[in-house]
């Protein structure tokens, strides 16, 4: 018999796998290239107190219009989450995740809704810089604040607490650019972060250039407030976490400042429309405990923080006369939520959140204008987890935060029974 000797190399390869074998000599597998992929889709049935076709024009006085049900924003149709009473496929979202190569890895989340398909975010993240040293650029949601990062699924309510909605949309700080990131090599967690943005955001800040007629019943000439090319916005934050037995705290302090460009004429007749040119600045501080009762359970209190400033250009046309005026105008805001998420086991979570604006001074050409007090809003939800793909959500709210076109406070009750479930591969949410 003829006797066959085998490499060790070979050998190896029998033993291990071919991904021993030179490279030269390995067949291309494309299972070891394809990255991890799952869907979420996100479903809700509301009962709302208010119909359908005025929701739409509630405000939140002299901070934000918009924020429940669809409304109409350069030229194309928005709807917030759980717009309309009755059944609603809030989205449906995509996520492509992976190692590029041994310095990068790659994300992408793809939101389909029935308005259209948008990028969420698609962005690179280097993981071999060293120093504690993480670089990450494209799309991607800020690490302003603490919820800011998180995706609307992860979230512990149905909807987004009432200052971050009304101080920068639903969509919060979702932006262009690049960020880098420094954790310190010392027992605790610390961090620190720097954000350079193209500064889009729909609610607060904007670098668009903006064109209004001079008079909205006559128009002869039109006024073009000039925008801006490039980078409009920085972001920088540091956060620091530590342990203490089973309790974990988490805190930051957050800044942000860019140019603000908001027009909302187009959504309306001009003469009711109104648009503001200047600066923006947002601060932010948050604070996290998290209690571990035992490998389920857990109490977990997050609260944070908002204030902004706008200080700029108002755009508004006279009633009467239909002519364009131009005060200068200085908002200085600021709000907060606290809430509290009780987790029983692997099954039921339940909680409760307190959301209020309790700063809203406005000044128009030097005098100020009054706003009403009292813009809170009070939310329990309970929920149930079929597993840790699916959770279904029963939450009721009460908010006295909106007033109709006549300067009438809505007191507004909403049930929201939601349904989140997902299929595929899907990295661990952020603490």
């Amino acid at each position: 018999m003829k006797k066959i000797v085998l490499s060790s190399m070979v050998c190896a390869a029998l033993i291990y796998g071919a991904d021993v074998l030179p490279v030269e000599k390995r067949t291309f597998d494309q299972s070891k290239f394809i990255p991890d992929i799952s869907l979420v889709m996100d479903a809700s049935y509301v009962d709302r107190n208010v119909k359908d076709a005025e929701v739409g024009h509630l405000e939140v006085p002299g901070v934000a219009h918009g924020l429940l049900g669809s409304h109409a924003h350069g030229g194309d149709e928005h709807a917030t989450y759980n717009a309309d009473n009755g059944f609603n496929l809030n989205y449906a979202e995509l996520v492509l995740s992976s190692s590029v190569d041994p310095f990068f890895t790659m994300d992408g989340v793809f939101h389909f809704s029935e308005n259209g398909v948008h990028v969420e975010e698609l962005f690179f993240t280097s993981n071999a810089l060293g120093h504690g040293t993480r670089v990450k650029g494209g799309k991607f949601n800020s690490n302003f604040g603490y919820l800011n990062e998180q995706h609307h699924h992860a979230w512990d309510f149905a909807d987004m607490p009432l200052v971050y909605e009304a101080f920068l949309g639903m969509h919060g700080l979702n932006e262009k650019g690049a960020q880098i990131q420094w954790t310190a090599p010392i027992p605790f967690y610390f961090m620190a972060g720097l954000e350079v943005l193209q500064g889009e955001n729909e609610q607060m800040f904007g670098k668009e250039e903006m064109e209004m007629v001079d008079n909205a019943y006559a128009p002869t000439a039109t006024e073009e407030i000039a925008g801006s090319d490039g980078v409009s916005m920085v972001i920088a934050y540091i956060k620091a976490s530590h342990d203490i037995g089973n309790t974990t705290l988490l805190g930051g302090l957050s800044y942000a400042q860019g140019d603000s460009r908001i027009d909302h004429i187009d959504e309306h007749e001009a003469e009711e429309g109104h648009a503001f040119s200047g600066d923006a600045k947002l601060y932010g501080a948050d604070f996290v405990v998290l209690h571990q009762l035992d490998s389920y359970s857990s109490i977990k209190w997050q609260s944070e923080y908002l204030q902004r400033e706008l200080d700029g250009t108002q755009y508004a046309y006279n009633a009467t006369s239909g002519d364009l005026m131009q005060p200068t105008m200085l908002k200085e805001q600021g709000g907060l939520y606290s809430q509290l998420i009780y987790t029983h086991d692997k099954n039921w979570r339940m909680g409760v959140r307190y959301d209020t604006i309790l700063k809203n001074d406005v000044t128009n050409n030097g005098s100020d204008v009054e706003q009403p007090s009292g813009l809170d809003k009070y939310t329990a939800m309970i929920e149930y987890h079929t597993s840790e793909f699916a959770r279904f959500r029963l939450q009721y709210s009460h908010d006295n935060a909106m007033f109709n076109e006549d300067g009438e406070r809505e007191k507004i009750d909403t049930i929201i029974l939601q349904a989140n479930i997902s299929i595929g591969a899907h990295a661990a949410h952020s603490f």
